[in-house]
């Protein structure tokens, strides 16, 4: 059952009965609508038909469960209503479960209580500001949070409120108006040349798809996620060209999520050394070997993956970044993490003076920008010794 009762001189509310209580109390679901058009309010009929036309869509959103209430919405009750209306539905797995952790640790103890209609950008500026003090860790450690954490919060917080704002459940974002926090990029730790080698000693001793793994981190740059989702069919040993074509950051259920890159630049082709396609042809034959010695249990007919378990299914995501981890803990080498492999990579071609754009394409940066970003540190390094080629010129020009 649904009807309309007139509010106000120029506003209406829009009730939907969904059912009875177990005590016979009747259940319903309100909206209040002002209508501002004139030429609408200008002739009975015109109004009839408006009003009407939005209790169908208010009728049709509650029995779809879609209607949100904005009267007196507390920030923790919208949440949950982003989680099921949008997050579980747009964001990556990842994703979503980063900014579950951060709602349920940070966000939620401050902002849960509020109405979402009187959280003001003050109230926004003043969390971020708390959370770059000292003492703003929860880890129980000295300092403050870093910067990469403090945008994390900003960046939650203006997804959840820009979808306030497109359900008009609030007219403006409190977070599109407040400053966005500054992230410093710190020099991340990388292998010298040295390190490398002795990698490359240690990881002879390792099983096959570990040392093979690892190998390609270093001399293609690939994320993790896109060497657990490379397959056979995306390696041409003739040309010793990898095609990056798919991902593998989560599992759901017990199975991979076999996904695209997020974006259209991750999408590449990846050119191999020649002493690695000569290495990879000898995995191959192996992996096939492997591949019918596991025939009885193999679960993934329709992939062939370069890196699998005893089932055929790639790894999960977390396994190379902990056998990497005990690696190096194993044989006394230092400490970097897996990811810091691709950053490896990038940093030794930049020391040969490859050119960053031609970095910033095996990576599958958006732009050169990130690239430079991310590896000024190293561009400045090659810059003065790129300055310092003129000592020995100098001298020439002087003579003459």
């Amino acid at each position: 059952m649904a009807s309309i009762e007139k509010r106000g001189e120029n506003s209406w509310r829009l009730i939907v009965e969904i059912g009875t209580t177990a005590q016979g109390k009747r259940l319903k679901k309100t909206k209040t609508i002002k209508v501002e058009d004139k030429a609408i309010l200008k002739t009975k009929k015109r109004l009839n038909d408006y009003l009407n036309d939005e209790l169908v869509k208010f009728r049709i959103e509650v029995e779809a469960g879609e209607y949100i209430a904005p009267e007196k919405m507390r920030f923790s009750a919208f949440v949950e209503e982003w989680e099921k209306k949008y997050a579980v539905k747009q964001l990556e797995v990842t994703t979503l479960n980063t900014y579950k952790r951060c709602l349920k640790k940070r966000i939620l103890p401050v902002f849960g209580h509020h109405r979402l209609d009187q959280i003001q950008p003050i109230h926004i500026l003043n969390y971020l500001d708390s959370l770059e003090q000292d003492g703003s860790r929860l880890d129980g450690k000295e300092g403050r949070l870093s910067s990469g954490s403090v945008f994390m919060m900003y960046r939650i917080l203006k997804n959840i409120f820009s979808r306030a704002v497109e359900w008009r459940i609030i007219k403006s974002n409190p977070v599109a108006d407040s400053a966005r926090p500054r992230v410093t990029y710190k020099e991340t730790k990388v292998y010298t040349e040295e390190e490398v080698g002795k990698l490359f000693e240690v990881l002879q001793n390792e099983p096959y798809h570990w040392r093979i793994m690892i190998t390609l981190a270093l001399t293609t740059g690939l994320r993790r996620g896109e060497l657990l989702g490379l397959e056979w069919k995306h390696i041409d040993l003739k040309n010793g060209v990898i095609d990056i074509r798919q991902s593998i950051t989560a599992y759901k259920d017990g199975e991979p999520i076999i996904k695209e890159p997020k974006t259209k630049h991750s999408l590449r082709k990846v050119a191999l050394p020649s002493s690695i396609t000569a290495e990879l042809n000898d995995y191959y034959l192996h992996c096939r070997k492997e591949r019918m010695k596991l025939k009885t249990v193999w679960k993934r007919d329709e992939y062939f993956f370069l890196f699998f378990n005893e089932e055929g299914k790639p790894f999960y995501p977390e396994t190379p970044y902990l056998h990497f981890r005990n690696l190096l803990l194993k044989h006394n080498l230092p400490y970097i993490t897996f990811h810091s492999l691709r950053h490896t990579s990038a940093t030794l071609l930049l020391n040969q003076g490859v050119h960053a754009k031609i970095i910033s394409e095996r990576l599958g940066h958006a732009n050169i920008g990130t690239t430079m970003n991310i590896y000024g540190h190293v561009l400045r390094s090659a810059d003065h010794e790129a300055a310092n080629k003129f000592d020995s010129i100098l001298p020439n020009i002087k003579a003459k």
